[in-house]
């Protein structure tokens, strides 16, 4: 094509697309989500039901920036030649093309294209037949007179908008064929014979759609798929500052209406919606700031929120003014004419799965000229006027809804024919109700559930907000009470299904809401908030529980639907519990059969679970490949616990096999399971090739000291787990060194726990050699071992030269004086350790003087645990003495350590200067009263204390009444236990009254 024309051609596109584009605006649209295809729930389900179901979030884990998105993802592939990208009503399909286009003929974007046609399906639809050339002389007009075959050349990109408005639905199976570009065929036929490549080989192809309707392509014929993307938390609140620039207090407010709706605020993800729904809201607060006695809530349900965008619109209190203001009389006649005449064209437009009219369709429908020219019809339908045609589609799909459901209900009061049938020939139905009952029954029989938010909006309409909202302008004051008690009861009977949960169900709770009756929705989530749906989960309940899955605020970070359902139960809410984020269904005794439906469940497309908890049932091994079969699949599960079942070894093999491919999972729990060696060798195995894997809990599984070996060669080269818990594995020595060997060269891992694995000195050598080089591990866990004095050097020496280690709980060993002291001796050097856990360890005073001496210095150690240890009154005081001088230490639990008031009277001085202890606990011990007394002297001058625990000190009355009236100076404690201190109840209240009114913010256990 000559230069001359290309650069006409250039000049046009950034002429005609660069009209209202305000790409400041726009940082959304600069990067797709890749998908893989269609989802389930995408090609099946109304738009608004695909945005509550999943939240508004998409699930594409991958991103392409739009720049790159007709370029290879890697060196060795080939552009795409068919790419589609797909979004709801509203998410700015439209714009994004603009977008492109007008970035593209600035030179900012793809310059590897050479040309770019952009034709919309809006325009096809006014062409019957079409030869290829003739449809790229439509999108380009300027090269028509030096012709458009050459155009069909490489890197050349064909952009083809709005499938989903496209008259005629592509039928690829029974296409005729066609390769020359010359002859003229049916405009269906022709876009059939591009996208296979029989057409125009050679160009690249961009289509957009709303999800369903892409997939009237054949995925194999895609190359590319993407998806936009809604709008983030910042965006959201962007998006509103921009709409009312004049008030941030107003944007804020209707942030926070929209916020609080679940629902809502997943259809506001939607910047067309957003708009909607801000301009209601905005409204709302506007007129309730004039009358607040009249509006007491604001919008609670879709129907009420576009009753007051109607109410905004038909009231003139538009942002833009009309230019001349009618009386009340003449607004309300003017008004209704529109609203009929528009309500009538989108119900038609409606039946037909029609969203753009053009004027023969104005005319069929009967809508004037003068309606089309009125404000009120400029601020509900758009017009597109281009040079061959001028087209219609109201401002978002759901108005078209909404205003179908107005007409339907208008009408229904006096047809006395099938609205639904075009055609005259139907049998007679007298009365609202009787069409009521139609348009449900038709709205849950569509395959395409096109019908769905249609009768959302027509139950909206009986309820009571809406009827005193609308009353006067669009329907009668009251008119609603004749009908409103028989349409629930009929919704109601819609619900009786059997257990046969479907998204059909759900939108009939959503109806039951729309109308304003919601005693079954509460009812269940009072039970799920209080744990007790055990026994109540019939048909009906079931419902409502899909329900709220969606909408309840009770199922935002977690759906715990533990110890309450049944197999039928399971398998009716399988389609629901897709899309919960954390979901726990633990303790319902499901055997392997759920684990079937699960796994099913698991491995779909649509699945959005990220956390799935099913511990304590009685799963066993059939049930564990059922679910690792899905994990071979399933691209969002990152943690799944199966702890307290009984998957055994064959189970485990099976997981393991699954972790060899799976690539997404992050924790797996198996605690007491009874894989035994066989299975942790399964794992180990699994652990050389799995890069991902960052938590495994083996607990109480009997591997033995053969798989603590097989784990720990798998360590020498798994860079990826972070988190090993191998307690009470009966691991032994042997299993030890194994370990400790692997921890020589393995960096990665963070925390171990060896608890309860009968370790003697000999493995605790072997590990604490280890730590000497190791730069990783920061926690390990040897509680409940056989630990002697002998390991107390062993361990003193790591501390000594460990530098990453920040948690050593050695709890219930036999470390005794001599091993807590040489651990006390080296905590004077070591500067990394934060937490150290030496209960029970049969230690003495003179190891709490080593550890008090070393505290002196020591500015990591922030929690010391010596409880179960005989200190005495000795120890103590030699820790107190440090304490007035250590700077780090916040915790201190010394419960059963023989101390006394000489002890409790050391803490106290210590006290009156210490500024970093928060928690004392002093449980068990004989501090009396003079030790209580001596502690409430220090309370009135201590700010850091947080949490003191005195509970069994024989404190009596008199030292109870010490530490309440030392509160009356101290702000600081949040927490107190007197409680096993013989006050009697009497005192108990005496006390507890004190305490209230010193202390008003404290707790206290008496």
């Amino acid at each position: 094509m000559e230069e001359p024309m290309v650069q006409k051609h250039l000049e046009s596109l950034q002429s005609f697309y660069g009209k209202g584009l305000e790409t400041d605006h726009l940082q959304r649209l600069t990067s797709l989500l890749l998908v893989e295809g269609l989802t389930d729930i995408q090609q099946k389900e109304h738009d608004i039901l695909q945005l509550e179901a999943t939240k508004g979030l998409q699930n594409g884990s991958k991103s392409i920036p739009l720049e790159k998105l007709f370029l290879p993802l890697s060196k060795v592939s080939i552009p795409p030649r068919i790419s589609v990208t797909i979004g709801v009503a509203g998410i700015g399909k439209s714009t994004l093309v603009k977008l492109f286009v007008h970035s593209w003929a600035k030179g900012e974007i793809s310059k590897d294209i050479a040309f770019v046609l952009p034709l919309t399906f809006r325009e096809l639809n006014t062409h019957e037949k079409l030869s290829a050339e003739r449809l790229l002389c439509l999108a380009s007009p300027h090269a028509a007179e030096h012709g458009c075959s050459s155009a069909g050349a490489a890197r050349t990109l064909l952009i083809l908008d709005g499938l989903d408005e496209f008259k005629t639905p592509l039928d690829f199976s029974n296409a005729v064929v066609c390769t020359d570009p010359k002859k003229e065929l049916q405009v269906d036929n022709l876009i059939t014979n591009i996208i296979r490549g029989n057409l125009l080989q050679e160009a690249s192809v961009w289509v957009t759609s709303r999800p369903a309707a892409a997939g009237q392509i054949p995925g194999g014929l895609v190359d590319r798929m993407t998806e936009i993307r809604g709008f983030r938390a910042a965006e959201m609140k962007d998006f509103l500052e921009q709409m009312f620039p004049e008030s941030r207090d107003v944007s804020s407010r209707v942030l926070w209406h929209i916020r609080a709706n679940r629902s809502l605020h997943a259809l506001c993800t939607v910047p067309g919606f957003c708009r909607i729904s801000g301009s209601s809201i905005g409204y709302y607060l506007k007129i309730s700031a004039h009358r607040p006695q009249e509006t007491a809530t604001g919008p609670r349900t879709l129907s009420e929120l576009y009753s007051y965008y109607f109410k905004m619109a038909l009231s003139g209190d538009w942002p833009e003014k009309p230019r001349e203001p009618l009386r009340i009389e003449q607004a309300v006649s003017s008004s209704r004419k529109v609203v009929g005449s528009l309500g009538r064209l989108a119900f038609c437009g409606l039946l037909r799965r029609k969203h753009v009219f053009y004027e023969q369709d104005m005319k069929a429908c009967g809508v004037e000229l003068w309606v089309l020219q009125s404000s009120l019809c400029g601020r509900l339908l758009l017009r597109d006027e281009a040079q061959s045609f001028t087209a219609y589609c109201f401002s978002h799909s759901t108005l078209q809804e909404f205003l179908a459901a107005l007409y339907y209900y208008t009408a229904a009061k006096r047809a006395l024919f099938d609205l639904f049938t075009e055609s005259s020939v139907s049998w007679p139905k007298l009365g609202f109700l009787s069409h009521f009952r139609s348009a449900v029954q038709r709205a849950l029989q569509a395959e395409d559930r096109h019908l769905d938010i249609f009768v959302r909006f027509l139950s909206g309409l009986l309820s009571p907000q809406v009827n005193k909202l609308l009353s006067g302008w669009l329907v009668a004051k009251d008119e609603h009470n004749s009908f409103r008690s028989q349409a629930i009861s009929f919704l109601q009977g819609c619900l009786n299904t059997n257990y046969a949960i479907s998204s059909r169900v759900v939108n009939t709770m959503h109806c039951l809401h729309e109308i304003q009756h919601t005693e079954i929705a509460k009812t269940v989530e009072e039970a799920m908030k209080n744990e007790s749906l055990a026994g109540m989960l019939t048909p009906v309940n079931c419902s409502a529980l899909a329900y709220l899955l969606q909408v309840s605020d009770v199922c935002m970070e977690e759906t715990n639907l533990s110890n309450c359902l049944t197999y039928n139960v399971c398998k009716s809410l399988l389609s629901q519990l897709l899309f919960c984020h954390s979901l726990r269904l633990d303790n319902n005794q499901f055997k392997d059969n759920v684990m079937e439906l699960l796994g099913s469940m698991l491995s779909v497309k649509d699945c959005r679970i990220q956390k799935l908890s099913l511990a304590e049932n009685q799963i066993g091994n059939k049930g564990a490949k059922a679910l690792a079969r899905s994990l071979m699949v399933n691209r969002s599960l990152m943690v799944l616990d199966l702890r307290s079942n009984c998957v055994g070894p064959a189970g485990a093999r099976a997981l393991a096999d699954a972790l060899k491919k799976n690539q997404v999972l992050l924790s797996l729990n198996l605690q007491h399971n009874a894989i035994s060696e066989d299975g942790a060798s399964f794992l180990a195995e699994a652990l050389l090739t799995n890069h991902r894997l960052m938590t495994l809990h083996l607990q109480k599984n009997a591997i033995g000291a053969h798989g603590a070996r097989k784990v720990a060669e798998a360590l020498k080269q798994n860079c990826s787990l972070k988190e090993l818990i191998l307690s009470s594995n009966s691991v032994g020595d042997s299993g030890s060194v194994a370990l400790a060997e692997a921890l020589k060269v393995n960096h990665t891992l963070q925390s171990l726990d060896l608890q309860s694995n009968s370790i003697s000195s000999t493995g605790v050598g072997a590990l604490t050699a280890a730590l000497c080089s190791n730069k990783g591990l920061t926690s390990l866990n040897l509680r409940e071992n056989s630990i002697s004095k002998e390991g107390g050097p062993a361990i003193a020496h790591a501390l000594r030269t460990n530098s990453t280690l920040r948690k050593l709980d050695l709890a219930a060993n036999l470390l005794c004086d001599e091993g807590g002291k040489a651990i006390g001796l080296a905590m004077a050097e070591n500067r990394a350790l934060t937490s150290l856990h030496l209960q029970w360890n049969f230690i003495q005073a003179s190891a709490a003087t080593a550890l008090a001496q070393a505290l002196q210095s020591n500015a990591s150690l922030a929690r010391l645990d010596l409880q179960e240890n005989a200190i005495g009154d000795q120890g103590t005081a030699a820790l107190a003495a440090a304490l007035e001088v250590n700077t780090s230490l916040a915790q201190l639990h010394l419960q059963v350590a023989s101390v006394g008031a000489a002890g409790a009277q050391a803490l106290a001085k210590a006290l009156m200067v210490n500024k970093s202890l928060q928690i004392l606990d002093l449980r068990g011990n004989n501090i009396g009263v003079a030790g209580a007394k001596a502690l409430a002297h220090a309370l009135k001058a201590n700010r850091s204390l947080r949490h003191l625990d005195l509970q069994e000190n024989s404190l009596g009355m008199d030292g109870a009444i010490f530490i309440a009236t030392a509160l009356r100076g101290n702000h600081s404690l949040t927490y107190v236990n007197l409680q096993g201190n013989r006050i009697g109840q009497a005192g108990a209240k005496t006390i507890s009254d004190a305490i209230r009114t010193n202390a008003p913010d404290c707790v206290v256990d008496v």
